[in-house]
């Protein structure tokens, strides 16, 4: 039986495209992939991210534990603040990638992925047995939330999600929130969040809210939107979005058994904050380097789009399967496929000629520097 999340109906009543995603019956498109994409770029899309995970960390402690548990340095957060970062195994293999929110001094929230909830909370529930200060709760299943993304969602956002904020970061209202930030305010009576984070590489929001308000945020939205070309949009768009941003995705360039070294997130590894789990296996693949590395690519001739799992082959004479797609699509934006893939160090120069089989014909393609697609300043 599949899980629904909150939003099922007014999925249904906009005459969603349905389809199964990690357990979930989801939204895959409303009009086309396209119209949903290209609406993010140019004006606003509003994702139901009601399927992610929510987990509460807070206590005496709650720092510690997370800069024990997880790569980012959680120091660097002042209240209402949020950081992208990961929690690896001792091999450093990534658990999950997550996004871990400042809410209150002793007080976080972490966004964890959909597909991870039962293998996240079971280890950091490991983990908890020698934190006992610290109390961890996973609100998931009382929790809904929505991404609010696109150039001009900041211009009608306030008239959906009225000030005053009670808490986080210190603004008088949601649009004046910075990237990263986050703020709490009620809505219904009930205490939500609105964070300045997003999963497209476009300006935006994420709001956090209790998961019987959570339908009434979506209606006011793309009420308060509609005037600005705000269109629903679906897992299909966040992919090929996410794709051109070059953001990852659990289970195509990250695993169990993939470090953040190898994939290039190394940045939001933070190996000077002291000893956390992994450490030691990511601060010698910092120093030595790694066998594979994760590239962004581009067709270069017309092709159908690449798609995960095709083999990455390298060109000219003597060519030979050097690695696996794993990500690829169309890319609206481009009007190219592109694609994510791993390959040894050699073959990640941008500018490194590849060749992609598809259908098992091999069509030329290019390593690029990431990502593909960055807003306008």
């Amino acid at each position: 039986m599949l899980k629904r999340t909150p939003l099922f109906a007014a999925h249904q009543r906009l005459g969603g495209k349905l389809i199964e995603f990690g357990g979930w019956e989801m939204p895959v498109q409303y009009s086309s992939i396209m119209d949903e994409h290209l609406a993010v770029r140019k004006a606003g899309g509003l994702f139901d991210i009601c399927h992610m995970g929510e987990v509460s960390v807070n206590g005496p402690g709650a720092l510690d534990f997370l800069n024990h548990t997880l790569t980012n340095d959680a120091r660097k957060l002042a209240v209402g603040q949020g950081q992208y970062t990961l929690m690896c195994n001792e091999r450093g293999g990534v658990i999950d990638d997550l996004y871990a929110y400042r809410v209150g001094e002793e007080e976080f929230l972490l966004i964890i992925n959909a597909s991870r909830i039962d293998d996240d909370v079971a280890w950091l529930e490991k983990q908890h047995a020698a934190w006992p200060q610290v109390q961890l709760k996973n609100v998931s299943e009382q929790t809904g939330a929505v991404a609010l993304q696109g150039p001009r969602v900041r211009q009608f956002i306030d008239q959906s999600l009225p000030s005053p904020f009670s808490g986080g970061a210190k603004v008088a209202r949601a649009s004046e929130l910075k990237k990263n930030e986050i703020a709490a305010t009620t809505f219904g009576g009930k205490p939500i969040y609105i964070g300045c984070t997003g999963y497209t590489g476009e300006d935006g929001f994420e709001i956090i809210a209790p998961a019987e308000v959570i339908e009434e945020i979506w209606n006011k939205l793309l009420a308060a939107g509609h005037a600005h070309c705000l269109q629903p949009a679906g897992l299909g768009a966040r992919d090929t979005l996410r794709t051109e941003a070059c953001y990852p995705l659990y289970g195509h360039e990250l695993d169990e058994q993939t470090t953040p070294i190898e994939a290039g997130v190394g940045f939001f590894v933070a190996l000077d904050k002291g000893e956390f789990i992994g450490r030691s296996v990511l601060a010698e693949q910092k120093a030595k380097g790694t066998a594979k590395k994760c590239v962004a690519f581009k067709m270069t001739d017309k092709s159908a789009p690449p798609r995960p799992h095709y083999a990455i082959w390298s060109a000219g004479s003597g060519a030979a399967k050097i690695g696996e797609v794993v990500s690829g699509t169309q890319s609206p934006t481009l009007n190219a496929g592109i694609g994510l893939g791993y390959v040894p160090p050699d073959f990640a120069k941008p500018g490194t000629s590849i060749e992609i089989e598809i259908r098992g014909k091999r069509s030329p393609a290019v390593v690029v520097a990431k990502p593909f697609y960055k807003r306008p300043a």
